[in-house]
C-alpha cells in the first residue's frame, strides 16, 4: 500500500529517554523525556519545538516556534512564536518576539521582547555561552508567573 509523502518530519523524544548532548533538527522535535543540552534549529526555518508536560530540557533553547507545558532549565530564544503553556516551568530568560502565556506558566528569569531576534538570529552564534558574554544577554535573577 503506498503512503503519500508527509511534508514535515516529527521527531519524538519519547518519555523513558534522556539524551545527552546538543541536538540540532529540522521540521517537528516533540520532548516527552529528558534532553540535557543544548536545542538548536535553523532561524529562517519553520522548525517547531514541543516540550511536553512530562518533559524537560536542562540547556538553551534557540528555535523559531517553541511550546512549552515541561520544565526548562536555561535561556530560550524563540525568533518568530513562543508559547508558555499552562504547566510550564522555565528557569531561564525567555527571549521572543511574540509570546502567549497561559495562566499557571512561571518564568524565574527575564521575559525580553525583541523585534529584532527574528533578523539578528542569523548572525548570532547559536550558543552564546561559547562567545564572550555581552551585557545584552546576561539576566538578571527575577520570577515572573502568569
Amino acid at each position: 500500500m503506498a503512503r503519500g509523502k508527509v511534508e514535515k518530519g516529527v521527531t519524538l523524544i519519547a518519555a523513558n529517554t534522556e539524551i545527552c548532548g546538543d541536538v540540532k533538527f529540522e521540521d517537528q522535535l516533540y520532548i516527552n523525556g529528558r534532553v540535557i543540552g543544548n536545542i538548536l534549529a535553523d532561524a529562517d526555518s519553520e522548525a517547531t519545538l514541543i516540550v511536553s508536560e512530562e518533559g524537560s530540557v536542562n540547556g538553551e533553547i534557540r528555535v523559531p516556534n517553541v511550546v512549552i507545558n515541561g520544565s526548562v532549565e536555561g535561556n530560550i530564544y524563540a525568533s518568530a512564536h513562543m508559547e508558555l503553556a499552562t504547566k510550564a516551568r522555565v528557569k531561564g530568560s525567555v527571549y521572543y518576539t511574540l509570546i502567549e502565556m497561559q495562566l499557571g506558566a512561571m518564568v524565574d528569569g527575564q521575559l525580553v521582547h525583541d523585534d529584532k531576534l527574528a533578523a539578528d538570529s542569523k548572525n548570532v552564534h547559536p550558543f552564546p555561552a561559547e562567545q564572550k558574554k555581552s551585557a545584552e544577554f546576561q539576566a538578571k535573577p527575577g520570577s515572573y508567573s502568569a
